[in-house]
């Protein structure tokens, strides 16, 4: 009283037909066994060639019927005839096969060509996209290298403008100490000034401070006051009571004067 139903159709899940065995009676030979050689999935099942092959046994059964026996020699030129032109009639067949097989081949020829041509064509189309994307690189590369000399060539003719006449020019210290991307705070290098060179130049070299006996004479020139330090005692400015304390009237005082001012 239960049915299920599967997530697969019979014919995903059909095997192989099943090929029984079979007893072929002595003194027959059944028509079925011309299709023996013919398995699943190579001539079964049957197409237009397997019918075409299968109609072709039954005519040359039929024509060997028609054969006079091997026994009467009367009839010995007729059936050496008659198996002549079958003998013919069968290499006309196999050509008509070799050129069928032979037109297959050039089919499949021409369609492998043409993928190659179009592979060709694919690979051809690549390598030109790469080519023409190096000598876009190398066009940018070379527009902003001519940019940038031009915007340096423009910057030196006008700093040449300034001064066609080639007329002395004071110097103005005002004014170089006001732009601080001037010569003095910046100097440049490429009109012969290093600020890095020389550096140590700038160091404080003082016998006094470098070395022991220089600090102990710097010490014994200083004043006592120096080096003695004396801490007097401010008188307070307000009245005190003995225990140190100042007065209320005497804090009031100070506020009213600091009022007042």
């Amino acid at each position: 009283t239960v049915g299920t139903q599967t997530d697969y159709r019979d014919g995903e899940t059909q095997t192989d037909p099943y090929s029984p065995e079979y007893v072929v009676p002595s003194g027959s030979i059944p028509e079925l066994l011309t299709l023996a050689t013919l398995t699943w999935g190579r001539g079964l099942p049957a197409g237009l060639a397997e019918v075409e092959m299968i109609e072709r046994a039954r005519e040359k059964r039929a024509w060997e019927a028609t054969l006079p026996p091997i026994n009467d020699s009367s009839q010995i030129a007729k059936r050496r005839k008659m198996m002549e032109d079958m003998e013919r009639k069968e290499w006309a067949f196999r050509e008509q096969e070799i050129e069928k097989l032979q037109e297959l081949r050039l089919k499949v020829l021409r369609k492998l060509l043409r993928r190659r041509e179009e592979n060709q064509k694919e690979l051809d189309a690549k390598r030109l996209d790469d080519h023409w994307q190096n000598l876009q690189e190398a066009k940018e590369k070379k527009i902003k290298k001519i940019q940038h000399d031009f915007a340096l060539m423009l910057r030196k003719l006008m700093s040449k403008r300034k001064n066609m006449m080639g007329k002395l020019e004071r110097r103005d210290i005002i004014r170089e100490y006001a732009d601080f991307g001037s010569q003095t705070y910046a100097p440049l290098s490429r009109i012969g000034y290093f600020p890095d060179n020389h550096s140590e130049r700038y160091v404080v070299k003082n016998f006094y401070l470098d070395t022991f006996a220089g600090l102990c004479k710097l010490e014994a020139s200083l004043p006592d006051s120096v080096t003695q330090v004396k801490i007097e005692i401010p008188e307070p400015k307000c009245a005190i009571t003995e225990t140190g304390y100042v007065k209320r009237s005497a804090r009031l005082e100070v506020m009213l004067a600091q009022v007042h001012q």
